[in-house]
């Protein structure tokens, strides 16, 4: 998945004649923080509401002293790049651009959640295992042959590290609902099982969670 996938036809940019008010007016109504100032195709950068909110509401944006961080993505950037930059500087959209630099689109991060919750290794139905591993023993090759000798399958993965620590967890999905073997056979390999959680228990939890998450961006 690429940004130019990813991108939001729904919000248009601000120009610099737009109003701070018109600019607030938009975030309020599509529920975001940021928005990118275009000149012509030309991308000057983003502002915040917290730039707005520091200056004349009533004035032309492009009439602010602003810094003006210029935080973009290429049309053909993978998600995880998208989700480095927005992370790094705490954005609700980050603009898109071609190969000359010039402005094609935005993506937002709602649009982001919603392409990561349509993901099979979120829609499929499956089971939860939390691993403590060794930095140094670590081999995902390992983890899912185990699982793959139980007659199931990794669907997701991810790592979580202390700088602090020599161990990592390894949090994976599989797609079987009942994993009592797969367990065993990790303890067989002398794994950690830090936590298993069976998708029919946890579907609610993690539903509210989602919920959550869209009534936060929808704040």
């Amino acid at each position: 998945m690429t940004a130019e996938q990813l991108i939001s036809d729904a919000i248009i940019p601000l120009r610099t004649s737009d109003t701070g008010e018109d600019a607030l007016s938009l975030m309020n109504e599509f529920y975001i923080r940021h928005l990118p100032i275009v000149n012509n195709e030309q991308l000057l950068g983003l502002i915040s509401e917290d730039d707005i909110l520091d200056h004349d509401v009533e004035e032309a944006v492009g009439s602010y002293s602003l810094s003006m961080v210029r935080p973009y993505l290429k049309y053909n950037d993978h998600i995880y790049e998208i989700l480095r930059l927005i992370a790094q500087h705490h954005l609700t959209v980050i603009p898109v651009v071609d190969d000359g630099e010039n402005y094609i689109g935005m993506v937002t991060l709602e649009s982001i959640v919603h392409f990561f919750a349509r993901t099979a290794s979120f829609s499929e139905p499956g089971s939860i295992i939390v691993l403590e591993v060794s930095k140094r023993d670590y081999m995902l090759s390992e983890i899912a042959r185990i699982v793959e000798s139980e007659n199931a399958a990794v669907l997701s993965s991810f790592i979580t590290t202390n700088l602090d620590s020599t161990q990592i967890d390894v949090t994976i999905k599989v797609n079987s609902q009942h994993v009592q073997s797969i367990i065993a056979t990790f303890g067989r390999y002398d794994y950690v099982i830090k936590a298993t959680f069976n998708e029919t228990e946890y579907i609610d939890s993690l539903k509210e969670r989602y919920d959550a998450l869209m009534s936060y961006l929808n704040v």
